[in-house]
């Protein structure tokens, strides 16, 4: 069944006919039921609607994967993000006539892909690989929380009287209205905020008070405390355009961002690789085979792989 075609059954746009070949093909195979699922929350979350107070909010939430294939026929393939209602909750405003429903959203972004969402205010999130956002279809009126595992890019829409809030696994990261990109793996232990426009503060989970930084500044976790100092490479941030950038990074860095990036495990069996310093810009797209190819012609080894491990060990 291809993707229009569904999409039209999911916009009530199919004819009876139609309708009976899809109703036959759902029930004949359980793969297809989670293929069309999948197709429908990636559907719905498109249409959400906003709160009416604010211009941002009049617009419709996006979201877009950049892969060589258009969105929809991805998500058919289940290989594009994957997105989950965690759950509904419902509040009464004081006078009792009116009811709210505010549903918080997860995505996860699948290992070599990137997305681009744009949040109830007006913010743009960009979330890099193996990343997980969870958010609300609409903030409250005190203030503007999300909570992040993995990598995201922010544009963050200006609000003074309500702050915007991202929530890591050890830290806080809050702002009024900036632009920032916050690596936060939990499973790595990573955590690391460069700021590039406005101000941003930093604090320890449950804390009232926290450091500030400054544009053209970055500030990580070392030792399990925190450490300010200036942003060296820029070009880390062309992620999000779906670049991977190194700047004369030890191959052993360079290996672990490919195992970041594109779930995989690198095993060096070669000694003499520690000596090599790596530079140069990929795009995601081309994978970690194409970039150890092209590492190969400046630099003496070899590799094999193990697809069903997802092991690749270099000789």
């Amino acid at each position: 069944m291809n993707t229009e075609e569904l999409l039209n059954y999911i916009e009530g746009n199919s004819s009876d006919q139609q309708k009976v070949e899809i109703t036959n093909w759902l029930d004949s195979d359980p793969k297809n039921m989670r293929e069309f699922l999948a197709l429908r929350k990636l559907h719905d979350i498109t249409i959400w609607q906003q709160s009416p107070d604010s211009e941002a909010a009049q617009k419709t939430h996006k979201i877009s994967i950049w892969r060589r294939r258009s969105f929809y026929l991805e998500v058919t393939k289940i290989a594009a993000v994957l997105l989950v209602a965690i759950f509904v909750s419902h509040y009464f405003l004081p006078d009792f006539k009116a009811e709210k429903a505010v549903a918080m959203q997860t995505i996860h972004v699948p290992a070599g892909q990137r997305a681009e969402i744009i949040l109830a205010d007006g913010t743009r999130v960009w979330l890099n690989a193996k990343s997980t956002l969870t958010f609300p279809n609409q903030f409250s009126e005190e203030t503007r929380e999300v909570r992040l595992d993995g990598e995201g890019f922010f544009d963050v829409t200006h609000n003074k009287a309500k702050p915007f809030i991202v929530k890591t696994n050890k830290y806080d990261v809050k702002v009024w209205g900036t632009k920032f990109n916050l690596m936060a793996y939990s499973e790595k232990g990573i955590f690391e905020t460069s700021l590039l426009e406005g101000s941003v503060e930093v604090l320890k989970s449950g804390s009232s008070k926290g450091t500030l930084i400054k544009p053209e500044e970055r500030i990580f976790e070392t030792d399990n405390r925190l450490e300010k100092a200036a942003i060296l490479y820029p070009n880390h941030f062309l992620w999000k355009e779906g670049i991977i950038s190194f700047n004369d990074e030890s191959f052993r860095d360079m290996a672990n961002k490919l195992e970041l990036y594109f779930d995989i495990k690198l095993i060096v069996k070669n000694d003499k690789i520690s000596n090599y310093r790596c530079t140069g810009k990929f795009r995601t797209k081309d994978g970690a085979e194409h970039i150890l190819k092209v590492l190969q012609l400046n630099n003496k080894f070899s590799y094999s792989i193990d697809y069903k491990k997802n092991i690749i060990t270099i000789k």
